[in-house]
């Protein structure tokens, strides 16, 4: 009785560790230069791909007001519901960039190739 218990548990913890293991590798980037703020506090999708000199839309479709800053630069868009930022991307190179409103939860990367 005690083994089976040890063995049920087991596969609970490895349904856990192996499901968070997934669950933190990061997507592999969209090729598109739309990125839509979708009523749920997140970037859709949040890792995209651009070749350098693409222009990159970000569309807040959600209730709440956000931005997006890329790290780094200072530039920071506010977007009220409806509105769209637009940021053009120059150089090959891999840029994060948040809502700095709701940092903890609303993240993303542009990788630019060239």
């Amino acid at each position: 009785m005690k083994l089976r218990r040890l063995v049920a548990l087991l596969f609970v913890v490895l349904a856990i560790v192996g499901g968070s293991g997934c669950a933190s590798s990061a997507a592999a980037p969209v090729k598109t230069a739309a990125v839509t703020l979708p009523r749920s506090y997140r970037f859709d999708p949040a890792s995209i791909e651009v070749r350098a000199g693409t222009t990159v839309t970000w569309t807040n479709a959600d209730n709440f007001t956000h931005s997006v800053q890329v790290t780094g630069t200072g530039d920071t868009h506010v977007m009220k519901p409806g509105e769209t930022a637009s940021i053009v991307f120059e150089r090959p190179g891999t840029y994060a960039y948040l809502c700095t409103f709701h940092a903890q939860n609303m993240k993303g990367t542009v990788t630019v190739t060239s």
